[in-house]
């Protein structure tokens, strides 16, 4: 069936406000009358059970960052870069492992520091590195006011953890040179961190948990640029796999799911997320094959899909936007697993995105 894709304002459109991604801007979207929640609906896609449309990542779930969860900053830390903050000029911060980070505002991200470098020498991380005592941070103060006055249980709700372990040995060698030659060089003081750093990851998951009612956990570990991996598939098997994996496998045995963000050129490790059960892959779009990928490992790993095909770095069209947005529904919608990434602060035009990616994502799931 064909349905009609409602005008902005639409008088018998339900609206909700939205926050969009990577911000705290606040737009206006259409709420559309359906059969089940979203949040129902986007779990049905993860498990690939039979979902009614292909979820809208911005207006579908709820996404709590690091800086979300905690009531204060501990010794003048914060956990992780703070996106809720519209920086106007770069800042230093340290995170809660002590690392020094700037927010570079061009990047609209945080970098290390230069010429910060917490060890160098992986063989002494034991007496040089603290892990941060959970207790200190407020998590269920902040957990229990967010229960209370900001929660909707009828929308997934996810929460993004952080850095993964090749990230981590990263920020606390005070970059890639260092840490990349660690990975050779000492591989079991390397090892026997990344189980330590696992542990903690899933010590921190279990608090966090048991506080809210979590259905996706995004964790980040970068392994590539834009040319190819930082590392071999011998390190990822001998080194990465096996803490990753007891990460994810454990946050599975609590029915959530694992969004894993890794920026690069990272297709040689596709076979890696397949065997470690991602179950959404949030990667770059201009250097990996997502059509491709999708096609040979489809069956488990889904996709945070943006508008397909459209270089959002030049300018575009409402039509050209629009029409991205059907080819991302018409390639990562079937089967399910797959969820729509879209934000723009035109909100005519998220609407109308909105609009086309629910509507024609119910005609491809009805016709199937």
């Amino acid at each position: 069936m064909k349905y009609p894709r409602p005008k902005y304002l639409d008088p018998s459109v339900k609206t909700q406000r939205v926050r969009q991604p990577f911000g705290p801007a606040i737009v206006l979207a259409p709420e559309f009358d359906s059969p089940i929640t979203p949040r129902e609906n986007f779990r049905r896609s993860i498990a690939r059970q039979n979902p009614l449309w292909m979820p809208n990542g911005t207006t579908d779930k709820i996404t709590l960052g690091t800086n979300d969860i905690i009531m204060h900053n501990v010794r003048g830390m914060q956990i992780h870069s703070n996106f809720l903050v519209q920086a106007t000029e770069d800042y230093a911060f340290k995170d809660w492992f002590n690392t020094d980070w700037t927010w570079v505002c061009v990047a609209g991200g945080a970098m290390l520091t230069p010429g910060t470098q917490l060890l160098d020498d992986i063989t002494k991380w034991e007496s040089k590195v603290e892990f941060p005592n959970l207790s200190e941070w407020g998590f269920k103060e902040k957990a229990e006011a967010f229960m209370k006055t900001e929660y909707d249980p009828t929308k997934a709700l996810s929460y993004d953890m952080g850095r993964g372990v090749t990230e981590r040995l990263v920020s606390i060698m005070g970059g890639y040179e260092d840490s990349m030659e660690a990975l050779i060089v000492e591989p079991k003081a390397v090892l026997d961190f990344f189980n330590a750093y696992a542990d903690f990851l899933i010590r921190c998951y279990d608090e966090i948990s048991a506080l809210y009612p979590l259905d996706i956990i995004t964790i980040h570990d970068d392994w590539g640029t834009e040319r190819d991996t930082f590392f071999s598939e011998k390190v990822m098997e001998e080194l990465v796999f096996e803490p990753t994996k007891r990460i994810i496998d454990h946050i599975h045995a609590n029915d959530c799911f694992v969004e894993w963000h890794t920026c690069g050129n990272v297709t040689r490790f596709f076979p890696y997320m397949h065997q470690l059960n991602v179950d959404i892959a949030q990667v770059q779009r201009r250097v990996v094959d997502f059509p491709k990928m999708k096609a040979l490992y489809g069956d488990k790993i889904g996709f945070c899909a943006g508008p397909e095909g459209l270089d959002m770095t030049k300018p575009f069209t409402n039509e050209e936007y629009i029409g991205a947005i059907k080819r991302t529904v018409d390639i990562y919608g079937p089967g399910g697993g797959s969820y729509l990434m879209m934000f723009t602060p035109d909100e005519e035009l998220f609407w109308d995105a909105c609009a086309e990616g629910y509507y024609r994502s119910v005609e491809l799931y009805e016709d199937k």
